[in-house]
Protein backbone atom coordinates (compact mmCIF):
# COMPACT_ATOMS: atom_id res chain seq x y z
CA UNK A 1 0.00 0.00 0.00
CA UNK A 2 3.20 2.04 0.23
CA UNK A 3 5.20 2.61 -2.88
CA UNK A 4 8.49 4.42 -3.41
CA UNK A 5 9.02 5.30 -7.18
CA UNK A 6 12.59 6.58 -8.29
CA UNK A 7 13.06 8.76 -11.40
CA UNK A 8 15.94 10.35 -12.78
CA UNK A 9 18.48 8.02 -13.39
CA UNK A 10 20.47 7.50 -17.16
CA UNK A 11 23.66 8.08 -18.62
CA UNK A 12 26.34 11.13 -18.37
CA UNK A 13 29.86 11.62 -18.88
CA UNK A 14 32.09 11.75 -16.34
CA UNK A 15 31.94 15.14 -14.57
CA UNK A 16 28.34 15.64 -15.27
CA UNK A 17 25.34 15.62 -13.51
CA UNK A 18 22.03 14.38 -12.78
CA UNK A 19 19.15 14.62 -10.33
CA UNK A 20 17.57 11.96 -8.77
CA UNK A 21 13.62 12.06 -7.65
CA UNK A 22 12.06 9.25 -5.08
CA UNK A 23 8.18 9.95 -4.43
CA UNK A 24 6.22 7.67 -1.84
CA UNK A 25 3.03 7.13 -1.89
CA UNK A 26 -0.25 4.96 -0.74
CA UNK A 27 -1.90 5.48 3.04
CA UNK A 28 1.15 7.42 4.48
CA UNK A 29 0.85 9.02 7.76
CA UNK A 30 4.30 10.16 8.25
CA UNK A 31 7.51 9.67 6.74
CA UNK A 32 10.61 9.63 8.93
CA UNK A 33 14.09 8.89 7.92
CA UNK A 34 14.66 9.02 4.03
CA UNK A 35 17.57 7.95 2.19
CA UNK A 36 19.98 6.84 -0.83
CA UNK A 37 21.68 3.81 -1.58
CA UNK A 38 23.28 2.22 -4.25
CA UNK A 39 24.91 -1.23 -5.51
CA UNK A 40 27.35 -1.79 -8.20
CA UNK A 41 27.61 -4.97 -9.94
CA UNK A 42 29.54 -7.34 -8.15
CA UNK A 43 29.02 -5.25 -5.01
CA UNK A 44 27.13 -4.77 -1.78
CA UNK A 45 24.86 -1.87 -1.24
CA UNK A 46 26.00 1.17 0.30
CA UNK A 47 24.49 4.03 1.94
CA UNK A 48 25.07 6.78 0.02
CA UNK A 49 23.10 9.46 2.39
CA UNK A 50 20.29 10.15 4.59
CA UNK A 51 18.12 12.71 5.57
CA UNK A 52 15.79 12.88 8.59
CA UNK A 53 12.49 14.57 8.30
CA UNK A 54 13.83 17.89 9.86
CA UNK A 55 16.53 17.80 7.30
CA UNK A 56 19.48 16.44 9.47
CA UNK A 57 21.79 15.15 6.88
CA UNK A 58 24.43 11.83 6.42
CA UNK A 59 26.78 11.01 3.62
CA UNK A 60 29.36 8.66 2.57
CA UNK A 61 32.91 10.15 2.37
CA UNK A 62 33.10 9.07 -1.22
CA UNK A 63 30.02 11.67 -2.00
CA UNK A 64 30.94 14.43 0.05
CA UNK A 65 30.91 17.50 -1.40
CA UNK A 66 29.45 16.18 -4.61
CA UNK A 67 26.20 15.14 -3.98
CA UNK A 68 22.99 16.82 -1.85
CA UNK A 69 20.19 14.90 -0.19
CA UNK A 70 17.26 17.04 0.21
CA UNK A 71 13.36 16.62 0.34
CA UNK A 72 9.93 17.75 0.36
CA UNK A 73 7.90 16.62 2.74
CA UNK A 74 4.70 18.05 1.30
CA UNK A 75 5.23 16.21 -1.33
CA UNK A 76 6.93 12.84 0.10
CA UNK A 77 9.44 13.35 -1.79
CA UNK A 78 13.40 13.03 -1.21
CA UNK A 79 15.87 14.23 -4.12
CA UNK A 80 19.39 13.26 -4.54
CA UNK A 81 21.65 16.50 -6.68
CA UNK A 82 25.08 14.08 -8.30
CA UNK A 83 27.36 17.03 -9.61
CA UNK A 84 31.38 16.07 -10.36
CA UNK A 85 29.96 12.51 -11.35
CA UNK A 86 32.71 9.56 -11.71
CA UNK A 87 32.76 6.34 -13.50
CA UNK A 88 33.16 4.84 -9.92
CA UNK A 89 29.47 6.51 -8.90
CA UNK A 90 27.67 4.14 -11.57
CA UNK A 91 25.28 1.66 -9.69
CA UNK A 92 21.67 1.10 -9.14
CA UNK A 93 20.77 3.80 -6.83
CA UNK A 94 17.63 3.07 -4.32
CA UNK A 95 15.49 5.08 -2.22
CA UNK A 96 14.12 3.98 0.80
CA UNK A 97 12.15 5.35 3.49
CA UNK A 98 11.36 4.92 7.33
CA UNK A 99 6.96 5.06 6.90
CA UNK A 100 4.58 5.28 9.14
CA UNK A 101 1.47 4.08 7.49
CA UNK A 102 -1.85 5.35 7.53
CA UNK A 103 -3.14 2.14 9.43
CA UNK A 104 0.58 -0.76 10.59
CA UNK A 105 3.46 -0.39 11.80
CA UNK A 106 6.72 1.41 10.62
CA UNK A 107 8.20 -0.30 8.48
CA UNK A 108 11.52 0.81 5.75
CA UNK A 109 10.10 0.84 2.10
CA UNK A 110 12.55 0.77 -1.05
CA UNK A 111 11.76 2.07 -4.50
CA UNK A 112 12.69 -0.49 -7.30
CA UNK A 113 16.23 1.44 -8.37
CA UNK A 114 17.11 3.29 -11.30
CA UNK A 115 20.53 2.78 -12.94
CA UNK A 116 23.13 5.84 -13.37
CA UNK A 117 26.15 5.05 -15.48
CA UNK A 118 28.72 7.53 -15.95
CA UNK A 119 31.04 6.91 -18.54
CA UNK A 120 34.96 8.41 -18.52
Amino acid sequence: QVQLVESGGGSVQAGGSLRLSCAASGRIFSINDMGWYRQAPGKQRELVATITRIGATVYADSVKGRFTISRDNAKNTVYLQMNSLKPEDTAVYYCNGVVLPSSGRTSTYWGQGTQVTVSS
